[in-house]
């Protein structure tokens, strides 16, 4: 079933979402390593220790990455989450240990797969969001599968990334040249409304310089792709590549970094608590099972609070 249009992003066309989805290069950019690498210390700032934790999207999130979690978290079991097939074999091959590894008989163990409802306590998403067509209901998605006190960390990009790329191409009249990425603010209100707590949102810009045209549009195709349903709609010529690699060469070299060209990526880290369930009373209320559960033993599921 299509996600109605008002509740969509304002310009990601849904179909080109989904074929990036199934089509994004199996490998982890550099970027997404680097971002992950950032978010996963500030996990010593947080006291729960999860019984079990879910890595979604992995491959394109940081294969490193999941080395650093799973040395933080030994005793814990994991969920890889990979929804496209190709990747969750690469995902496979990546992670798993051989049958003669002591480690796949001595560890936690690790499974592949999407996580039951209420399976997790940490939910681990790095550099998902913002290439999602309906992003509410992905966040929903990660809010059934973490246990009550179970927390998300999540990280994306933000308004002003390639704000240079996209000011030459309005500069020169061209259609946009990437869909418009969400504010932390409204990610925040996004994480309340799914039933998450004490969301906790923050920023840095990160500037990548590259030493060629080409280089930087390699860089950019292995990040994402332009999901704006007014993009332009055909086949660009090598008369445009050309014009588009000059131009980039004039208008992003930066003499602080000594000529190199230079681009702004805005990178959002969130973090928020998956509260215990309130029920509203009323003459006839229904609570189901798994909430009742929750709210029976008090949120007593983990060993404390973020």
């Amino acid at each position: 079933m299509s996600t109605p249009a008002h509740e969509r992003p304002p310009t990601i066309d849904p179909v080109a979402a989904a074929r990036w989805q199934r089509s994004a290069p199996a490998l982890s950019p550099w970027l997404h390593e680097e971002v992950a690498r950032r978010m996963e210390e500030r996990l010593q700032w947080i006291r729960l220790q999860p019984q079990a934790w879910a890595h979604w999207e992995p491959v394109r999130g940081g294969l490193q990455a999941h080395a650093l979690l799973s040395r933080r978290y030994p005793k814990s079991a994991c969920y890889v989450a990979e929804v496209q097939a190709q990747r969750s074999s690469i995902a496979i091959k990546s992670i798993a240990n051989p049958w003669w590894s002591p480690r796949r008989w001595s560890g936690a163990p690790t499974h592949f797969g999407l996580p039951p409802d209420a399976g997790v306590q940490m939910l681990w998403a790095n550099m998902a969001l913002h290439m999602a067509a309906d992003p509410q209901a992905l966040i929903a998605q990660w809010h059934r599968a973490l246990a009550t006190d179970g927390f998300l960390m999540f990280s994306c990009l933000g308004p002003d990334t390639v704000r240079e790329l996209r000011g030459l191409y309005q500069a020169l009249g061209w259609p946009a040249a990437g869909h418009e990425f969400t504010d932390m603010h409204d990610w925040g209100d996004m994480l309340v409304h799914a039933g998450f707590a004490e969301p906790v949102m923050d920023m840095e810009r990160i500037v990548l310089t590259y030493e060629t045209p080409a280089r930087l549009l390699q860089d950019l195709r292995e990040l994402g792709c332009n999901l704006h349903p007014q993009r332009f709609a055909a086949l660009r010529g090598r008369g445009w590549r050309r014009e588009l690699e000059q131009r980039l060469a004039q208008q992003l070299a930066d003499p602080r970094e000594g000529g190199r060209l230079a681009l702004t990526f805005e990178i959002i880290y969130g973090h928020a608590l998956k509260p215990a369930p309130k029920v509203r009373l009323s003459a006839h209320s229904a609570v189901s099972l798994q909430d009742m559960r929750a709210m029976l033993h008090g949120g007593r599921s983990g060993e404390g609070r973020s």
